[in-house]
């Protein structure tokens, strides 16, 4: 298993609900549309901020993990392939630009471990 996780900020300007509504009405549409036949799962974590130590609330450093799963590593070179085709990567491009801080974009490639804490 691959999985991709991208933490993304939100264009300036833009409100949180602009940003989700926009995400989850448009964006996700593009993105299904290229990972169909290469992701098994396309998943956005939406982030709300919790108060710090001193008890304050920040603008989170990033709106939404975005993950993706993919069931291997052909796969997943195969989809980032397809991606930079011409005219797909145009769509996509344009389409970030319409919703994120591209100065703030960011793709990992994450090794789980995962713990039992409940010991069973």
């Amino acid at each position: 298993m691959i999985k991709v996780i991208m933490p993304m900020k939100r264009r300036p300007g833009m409100s949180i609900d602009e940003f989700r509504d926009y995400y989850e009405t448009k964006h996700r549409v593009i993105g299904e549309k290229y990972l169909s036949g290469y992701a098994i799962k396309y998943i956005r974590r939406f982030t709300d901020p919790l108060p710090d130590r001193s008890g304050n609330i920040t603008d989170p450093e990033f709106d939404v993990l975005m993950e993706i799963w993919y069931p291997d590593m052909e796969t997943f070179e195969a989809c980032g392939k397809n991606l930079q085709e011409p005219e797909i990567k145009k769509e996509i491009n344009e389409d970030e630009e319409k919703i994120f801080d591209l100065s703030m974009m960011r793709s990992y490639i994450v090794e789980e471990h995962e713990s039992n804490i409940n010991n069973t």
